[in-house]
């Protein structure tokens, strides 16, 4: 791949950002190959504004060098700018700045960025550069912004099945004659399922980086290692034609499945039935368009039943178009609010997945090696302890959006402040999302293995989230008791002996009390495991 490829000054200058790696995006669909020239730049700003999981950042880089690559074999000038280039900024602005110089274009067109942050320099730009900028809508997503923005508005609370319900409507996904297909909205109850002891799980799909992606692994070993995360596991698809196989392996092997052990989570198995479509899903590489009717048609082929289809559509479809909808409706005041008025540190174990506490070494482990963990692990697990544990929401959202290769802020944070930590205030979900340590050793295997006992409720050797349930309950209990749908709960509550909230209460403390929001000095060197 040339570094930079020539076209004729005049032009249209076209800005690609990194998770919009498609053919199709709105900023490429007029595009002119005489005239025009495109723009990918690895900048440093990016990969450090948080520090991301090395992963992440291999990934971006690496599939943005093979969609480089890929435009160009299709005759289309390219300018790409690689992190280590002389001269690189290091900023989306200075390098957007340098190419206008560079190539003088007539004017520059742009897509709708997926953060608010880069919204906010997009619109700069159109006061600064000395030539027009277009800024086009995002055509990757089902419903655009301002669709659900004339939904949102004069609605406090925001419901996902409402607006998922008017998506299958509208596409015509899993629908017949105006009704839903099996008459019924929502399969979810009949996903709850436990996962058979002795159950064979499916084999995945990986793909082996090539000479390209090497190259992007080495840079980000080299350029950001002191970031969380590990390198060695790599292997996700980073071109449009590996992302289609993932999918394709996912529709085959894994979908049939997919809906009745979706809630699962099993010590040593962190994939699952899960797609794992998510990272070239939000860069680009896959539409959310073709996934969902890839699995309907996987439904009407009689391949994969319709509990299985339907939940897998819901996230997509559903829930992936609604947090994107939250987000730049209530930005940039939403990530302010603090509900609960939450505000204890994050805890070191976050990081370094040094915890008696099994479920949550677990996961973090998994995370650092692999840059993910699915649904239930980040709701149930690392996210139901941040909630009853009262952790400070700006200091939680940073941890996701860091440490998951497919961590985007328009869908990290809504999920993070609305449906994990219910920092809104009821916005997204009608309820906290609180649960004791019975939820984890009903839907995994990780209580089986733990120093704690999930069946004890107090002193030391109590599971903490029993008691942290119950203590998330006491201190919120003038925010919550009028909840309607935590009525049974407050009831319980409200019988307990005063001894035993005083129990609750003291054991709460003194967990509490002993976590560290930062590493043993012994620790303090350990670069791999520090990402604050």
């Amino acid at each position: 791949m040339a570094a930079k490829s020539a076209a004729p000054a005049g032009g249209t200058l076209r800005f690609v950002l990194g998770d919009q790696l498609t053919r199709r995006v709105a900023s490429l669909t007029d595009l002119d190959p005489a005239h025009d020239i495109v723009l990918l730049v690895e900048v440093r700003d990016e990969a450090t504004y948080v520090r991301h999981h090395k992963q992440k950042i291999a990934f971006l880089f690496a599939a943005m060098r093979h969609f480089a690559a890929e435009l160009e074999a299709e005759g289309i000038a390219v300018d790409y700018v690689r992190l280590t280039d002389p001269g690189n900024t290091g900023s989306f602005t200075g390098e957007l700045e340098r190419a206008v110089t560079r190539h003088t274009p007539a004017r520059v067109v742009v897509t709708e960025p997926g953060e608010w942050r880069v919204w906010e320099m997009m619109q700069d730009w159109r006061e600064t550069l000395p030539v027009p900028v277009e800024i086009r809508s995002d055509n990757r997503f089902l419903c655009p912004r301002e669709d659900f923005a004339r939904w949102a508005e004069g609605r406090h609370h925001l419901r996902m099945e409402t607006f998922y319900r008017g998506m299958r409507r509208r596409t015509g996904l899993l629908m017949e004659g105006g009704e839903p297909v099996g008459g019924r909205w929502n399969f979810d109850p009949d996903n709850r399922k436990r996962l058979p002891k002795g159950h064979r799980l499916p084999d995945r799909i990986g793909f082996q980086p090539d000479a390209t992606t090497r190259e992007a692994i080495a840079l980000v070993d080299r350029e950001f290692a002191d970031h969380f995360g590990d390198l060695s596991t790599f292997s996700w698809p980073v071109t449009r034609a590996d992302a289609l196989a993932a999918l394709k392996h996912f529709i085959a092997e894994c979908l049939p499945t997919f809906g009745d052990y979706q809630d699962v989570m099993k010590a040593g198995a962190p994939y699952l039935y899960h797609a794992l479509l998510s990272p070239p899903l939000n860069a680009g590489l896959l539409t959310a368009e073709e996934v969902c009717w890839a699995a309907e048609r996987a439904y009407r082929d009689g391949s994969a039943p319709l509990n299985c289809v339907e939940g897998f559509i819901r996230q997509i479809l559903g829930w992936r178009e609604y947090v994107r909808g939250v987000y730049w409706a209530r930005m940039p005041a939403y990530r302010e609010t603090n509900a609960l008025g939450a505000g204890r540190d994050l805890p070191w174990f976050y990081w370094s997945g040094e915890t008696k506490l099994n479920c949550i070494a677990n996961v973090v482990a998994d995370t650092r090696r692999h840059a993910y963990a699915h649904h239930i692990q980040r709701l149930m697990v690392t996210g139901n302890f941040a909630l009853i544990a009262g952790l400070d929401p700006a200091q939680v959202e940073e941890w996701y959006l860091i440490v998951f290769a497919d961590a985007y802020e328009w869908v990290e944070l809504p999920n993070v402040h609305g449906m994990v930590l219910w920092a809104d205030g009821g916005v997204m979900g009608s309820k906290p999302y609180a649960a004791s340590g019975a939820y984890i050793d009903r839907m995994s295997d990780y209580c089986a293995g733990c120093a704690y006992d999930v069946k004890v409720k107090a002193g030391p050797e109590a599971c903490p989230f029993n008691y942290l349930y119950w203590n998330f309950l006491i201190e919120n209990e003038e925010r919550l008791a009028g909840n309607q749908r935590m009525m049974m709960p407050y009831r319980t509550l409200r019988g307990m002996a005063e001894t035993r909230r005083d129990e609750i209460r003291r054991d709460a403390t003194r967990f509490l009390g002993s976590l560290r929001a930062e590493p043993e000095p012994a620790h303090q060197g350990d670069q791999t495991a520090n990402a604050t």
